[in-house]
């Protein structure tokens, strides 16, 4: 346990309650702490919908690591998990991306928002583990993903009510700011392995996609044209009016209308490509308002292989 103590410094936080080494050269993108507050722990792979869950209340520590050099997710987990049972938790799954659920499971499961914390739908792991202590159910949910120069790490760790809360997270240079619409579709894609396709206009409840031109839809055809190992999903959203399920149904379909684009007027082959929908629950604006409303009808390209 030496050799993880050592470690302890990049995140005293967590090392309150647990040992959990970082990579050297972690990089802490996101923080957030709720007392009183809920998380649904994933305890087995999704099947056509979210995976199961047990709900746990305390206070909520949800972190997100940049990880510079890091291997494969497979890699970042691993002396996690060493560490988690060294400490007397109880693995209750430890899965990779197809076999946690891949798609159902990334979007049935709490993560923080980009570009804290960036996940690729073909390439994570998750891990979830708990402990029974004096003061109640201890337990940490641990989902790691690459993109194309770096690893991503997010913790959410339970703590029961009463227990000493944990110690602030250490201060981080900081990250890159959030990409706008102006920023290069390409560079986008290669930097964060995900991004909005601007220009796209859907009218309320419906999935018919605006009248071109679509810059967008042009230029991420270009990017899949200059590698033939490149593939996208193709990930559609809503705004939050209405119930998930037709949303999530109508969110698929304006998916499904972008991708039927792509293949009719940019020839990109169907099987480099792949519709779904999150409906509501990945919003990245407010829906208070016509302008947040707006922003959240919209259709992501996310890179699942070759990016």
């Amino acid at each position: 346990m030496r050799a993880l103590a050592a470690l302890l410094a990049l995140c005293p936080a967590m090392a309150a309650a647990l040992d959990l080494p970082l990579p050297a050269g972690a990089r802490l993108t996101a923080e957030r702490v709720e007392d009183g507050a809920s998380y649904a722990l994933p305890t087995g792979p999704a099947r056509g919908g979210p995976p199961p869950a047990e709900t746990l209340t305390g206070t909520i520590t949800a972190r997100a690591w940049r990880l510079a050099g890091a291997g494969p997710p497979a890699q970042i987990v691993a002396p996690l998990r060493a560490a988690l049972e060294a400490e007397g938790f109880e693995i209750l799954l430890d899965c990779a991306a197809e076999t946690c659920g891949g798609y159902d499971f990334r979007y049935g499961t709490e993560v923080l928002p980009p570009p804290d914390m960036h996940v690729d739908l073909g390439r994570f792991r998750f891990l979830s583990a708990r402990r029974d202590t004096e003061d109640g159910t201890e337990a940490v949910g641990l989902l790691a993903s690459r993109s194309a120069d770096a690893g991503h790490l997010q913790a959410i760790r339970v703590t029961p009510a009463g227990a000493a809360p944990p110690a602030p997270a250490p201060a981080s240079p900081p990250v890159a700011p959030a990409p706008d619409e102006a920023d290069d579709l390409a560079a986008l894609l290669e930097r964060d392995g995900h991004a909005a396709l601007p220009g796209l206009a859907f009218a309320p409840g419906r999935s018919t996609l605006g009248p071109g031109p679509h810059p967008a839809l042009a230029a991420l055809a270009d990017w899949l044209a200059a590698d033939p190992e490149r593939r996208v999903a193709l990930v559609g959203h809503t705004d939050l009016t209405g119930a998930l399920k037709p949303n999530v149904a109508l969110s698929r379909r304006r998916a499904q209308a972008v991708l039927d684009v792509l293949a009719r007027d940019h020839g990109v082959a169907r099987d480099r490509l792949r519709a779904e929908g999150a409906g509501w629950l990945a919003p990245r604006a407010g829906n208070a308002t016509p302008e947040g409303r707006e922003a959240n009808r919209r259709v992501e390209a996310v890179v699942t292989a070759g990016g």
